[in-house]
């Protein structure tokens, strides 16, 4: 088996076409400045593609790629956000309709991840439940399992609270929500491809504390935190048609995994099955043929356990390479955990390998 490009990017932004504070370019230089291969936008109910391309400076370069994220605004409370990819063309009149909505994007050759479906309110800052709640929709790509601003929301219970984790972003993220988790496991024992993103939800937004003006977490400590790592075929060419067309392909088949890097760096992780005749790597299907040895290569020593369907198959501590043979079919995903400032925390989250019945 070839090995895998590696690239680093972030997806879920908003700039001043919505709700954010930063322009495309400011985007574009906060991810040159947190070392990242590509960026994708997703403004409110806006698809501004022409801001589409690669952004260089000072000898580097970052791929910035222009989504939408789309829901209905006319809906009170707010529910059902949609991330929607590569579909090259404006998706927001569907909002009212996520099946329709979802069926569109499918259609028109794109992705639809389900955005923070779990998002609880946050009533001392004015922050309403914008969960998912239409969970009979079907063919959407996958799951946003890790929303950074979603888990920021539910630590603010007291002004104490408010305060502390405003000004230390390293204390906000644990992990996904377990019931995100849930959710997603119960659609793979389902038997269904869904894949897993994690997103920044980055705005930049401003503050007024007194006299001052801050940015609650700005663009590069977003662009350092929560992130997709995606195992592209070849290495990026430096061309935006080819290059977009690429990424979009990895991430429909799920070969991904989300990484916390603000702890430590999440590249180099893997996760490969052997068969008997065949090989696998994340988002593919191997047959089970009596038996798979799933292999798991972390970057470092960490908390590893692997999952099949929400249940823990093998747990391992201290190790960077793990290995199990498994004779049951199902959809095998890896989660890894770090300690870091004062608690434990999600590292890795892989998307599945899918071990079918011979």
């Amino acid at each position: 088996m070839p090995a895998p490009s590696e690239i680093v990017l972030v997806l879920h932004n908003h700039t001043r076409f919505s709700d954010g504070t930063g322009t495309h370019k400011d985007l574009a230089r906060a991810a040159l400045r947190a070392g990242l291969d590509a960026v994708i936008v997703t403004d409110h109910n806006v698809w501004v593609p022409e801001a589409e391309g690669y952004y260089r400076e000072n000898g580097q370069q970052v791929l910035l790629l222009v989504g939408e994220e789309v829901h209905d605004r006319t809906r009170e409370p707010q529910k059902n956000h949609l991330l929607v990819l590569g579909a090259h063309r404006e998706m927001a009149p569907l909002a009212a309709d996520p099946q329709a909505l979802i069926r569109a994007v499918a259609q028109a050759g794109g992705l639809s991840f389900i955005a923070h479906p779990v998002d609880p309110a946050a009533p001392l800052v004015h922050e309403p439940d914008i969960s998912w709640v239409d969970w009979d929709v079907e063919g959407f790509t996958g799951l946003e399992i890790w929303n950074a601003l979603s888990e920021f929301k539910s630590h603010l219970q007291t002004p104490w609270q408010i305060v502390f984790y405003s000004l230390l972003f390293h204390q906000v993220a644990v992990g996904p929500f377990p019931e995100a988790l849930r959710r997603w496991d119960s659609l793979l024992a389902a038997g269904k491809t869904v894949v897993a993103v994690g997103g920044a939800d980055a705005h930049a937004l401003k503050r007024r504390i007194g006299p001052l003006t801050i940015t609650l977490f700005p663009y590069e400590k977003h662009f350092r935190a929560i992130t997709t790592h995606v195992l592209l075929a070849e290495p990026l060419k430096g061309d935006l048609a080819h290059d977009r067309r690429a990424i979009y392909a990895a991430l429909r088949q799920g070969r991904a995994f989300v990484g916390y890097d603000l702890p430590a760096s999440t590249r180099g992780f893997r996760f490969t099955a052997i068969g008997r005749n065949e090989e696998a790597n994340m988002g593919e299907t191997i047959a089970l043929n009596g038996g798979v040895t799933l292999k798991i290569r972390l970057p470092r020593k960490a908390e590893c356990r692997l999952i099949r369907h929400g249940e823990v198959v093998q747990r391992w501590k201290g190790r960077e390479i793990c290995t199990l043979t498994v004779t049951q079919p199902g959809a095998y995903r890896v989660e890894a955990y770090l300690h870091a400032w004062g608690r434990r925390r999600g590292w890795i989250f892989s998307n599945p390998i899918y071990v079918r019945a011979p």
